[in-house]
């Protein structure tokens, strides 16, 4: 049984997994960093991690955290004193490496402060942060990853910390899906999946969802972030993503698209991407298709709410799996858009 931590109005290890992100612009920036957070809200952000590098970071945080409904993560290293500082100004959880914090009498008194303010710390170890000893013992392995990530959370434990989240990121995946698998193995602590680094928008989601996708089909994993050198509401959309491919998340809009060939003799194509770029905030459990010919759309279509699939002059739209009306193919699109309207509210 995972254990249950709660972070502001998000529950980790309570059966559904939490999709984060992390803001771009400068924490003491109060306005700027409240519109990119609500920003990630509206594209469904369940937590946004902010990092906390100096005290007006760590004291602006009193104010955005007053003014977005979404939980704030404050992110620290190397002070204890910004840690607590974070914490008194409202975080709603803490992103700490006990290693580098400056010793265990900080570490205590970071730990006081959690317990008082009831709230969870996040414990991360990735390729780049492994102590030096488990590199000589282990390598740069997931056994290595694990026995730091480990070590780390033991301090914290020591201290009477008990609300806790471990992670273990490596740029690779294979070492990734590894190291999380092996830690699964070892605690209960709710798991943060992430393949850090994973680099570009293409190729990031590309690795984030082999590596995330895997682990939750084996059912690995509380929460999620798809870590993109990119906007992060990117990282947002691509989280969510991979959690309806994962059968994980159920209200939303699937659209089902043709790849199309050469019997196509419509915008398919384009049709699929304006349709999916209209239903991308909508929670609503329901499936569309876009089909580029009636070889396979009607069939593909039957099992869905709203479809669509094109001919030479004329498109054939299904509601319910049967075909409704046959369209002049200059005036499909509007049709169709009209019917999804109405489908989605």
């Amino acid at each position: 049984m995972i254990r249950k931590v709660r972070v502001g109005s998000a529950l980790l290890g309570g059966g559904t997994v939490a999709v984060q992100s992390m803001t771009t612009k400068k924490t003491s920036d109060v306005e700027a960093s409240v519109a990119q957070i609500l920003c990630l809200q509206e594209a469904g952000c369940d937590i946004v991690r902010v990092a906390v590098a100096d005290e007006a970071d760590a004291r602006a945080l009193r104010e955005i955290t007053a003014r977005v409904s979404v939980p704030v993560v404050a992110d620290v290293h190397f002070s204890a004193k910004l840690a607590i500082l974070a914490v008194e100004n409202g975080a709603d959880k803490l992103r700490i490496n006990p290693g580098n914090i400056g010793g265990e009498a900080e570490v205590a008194r970071v730990a006081a402060c959690v317990k008082a303010h009831h709230i969870p710390v996040r414990v991360g170890a990735n390729t780049g942060s492994i102590e030096k000893h488990h590199l000589a013992r282990f390598g740069r392995s997931a056994q290595a990853l694990v026995e730091s990530a480990l070590d780390n959370v033991a301090v914290l434990e020591k201290h009477g910390v008990e609300d806790i989240v471990i992670s273990v990121k490596a740029s690779d995946v294979p070492l990734t899906v590894e190291a999380y698998t092996l830690l699964r193995g070892r605690c209960d602590y709710p798991l943060h999946l992430g393949v850090t680094e994973a680099g570009t928008h293409d190729m990031g989601i590309v690795k984030s969802s082999v590596g995330i996708g895997a682990l939750l089909l084996a059912g690995i994993g509380e929460t999620i972030r798809v870590s993109l050198s990119d906007d992060p509401v990117e990282e947002v959309y691509a989280g969510h993503r991979i959690l309806r491919a994962c059968g994980l998340e159920k209200d939303y809009v699937e659209v089902v698209a043709c790849p199309t060939c050469g019997r196509c003799c419509y915008d398919c194509i384009g049709l699929a991407a304006r349709v999916e770029a209209r239903v991308r905030n909508v929670r609503k459990r329901c499936k569309v298709a876009v089909m580029g010919c009636v070889v396979n759309g009607p069939g593909e279509a039957r099992g869905c709410d709203l479809g669509i699939a094109g001919g030479s002059e004329y498109c054939v739209i299904m509601q319910r799996g049967k075909p409704d009306v046959r369209v002049p193919k200059e005036d499909a699109e509007r049709v169709f858009f009209d019917r999804l309207g109405e489908l989605i509210g």
